[in-house]
């Protein structure tokens, strides 16, 4: 199959670890929205289910290989993606520690491959999303515009301690962010994914 023809595989990559952490209600639906369409493959990560050490390595594995197993097999997990969403909480203005220390495990593997974000809380994470934009640009990410920010009403309305609705209540006001996001991942995808095959054939040929 040729690069053109081929689906994105996008990683929606929940980015809390907490006990009690709200994320696994905007990965779902977010997850839901990806799996209807027919132009990408779509799979969970959860930061749960990589035990990553607290960045201690010599260097960024950019420059040195990593010495944590468990980094090298994150590392290795990511290599398979095409592009990801990014499910974003935010905490005292910014991204959580779980999701910048899994950033900061990997390098290659992220490099050239575009990313989006579903976020919560009070401004729908847009702070955190901002964030995420900034060390995405390091990493030479492409960041798409639009984003899913489940902010303000919306968000007190399905958070478990206030409203306590299910996330279809405002799935009406969301679905225009989202799809918006998805079209652009995927255009991304696409475009990164022939430039990265064109780029390693060079490189064969060389």
């Amino acid at each position: 199959m040729s690069t053109a023809a081929a689906k994105p595989k996008i990683a929606l990559i929940i980015g809390s670890t907490r006990a009690a952490r709200f994320a696994d209600v905007p990965a779902q639906w977010m997850l839901k929205q990806a799996q209807a369409r027919e132009d990408m493959d779509v799979q969970l990560l959860d930061l749960r289910d990589f035990s990553l050490p607290f960045f201690d390595e010599v260097a960024s594995s950019a420059w040195v290989p990593s010495q944590s197993p468990e980094a090298v097999r994150w590392q290795q997990t990511l290599a398979g993606f095409d592009g990801f969403i990014f499910v974003v909480a935010e905490y005292n203005h910014s991204l959580t520690a779980s999701l910048k220390n899994a950033l900061d495990h990997a390098y290659t593997e992220w490099s050239h491959k575009p990313f989006t974000a579903i976020g919560y809380g009070g401004v729908g994470a847009a702070r955190a999303i901002e964030h995420l934009r900034l060390i995405g640009i390091e990493m030479h990410m492409v960041s798409t515009h639009a984003a899913v920010h489940i902010g303000g009403s919306d968000f007190f309305t399905i958070f478990p301690a206030v409203g306590n609705q299910p996330i279809e209540t405002i799935e009406q006001n969301l679905l225009p962010a989202a799809t918006t996001a998805l079209d652009e991942l995927v255009w991304w995808a696409k475009a990164t994914m022939a430039a990265r095959a064109g780029t390693a054939a060079r490189t064969e040929a060389a």
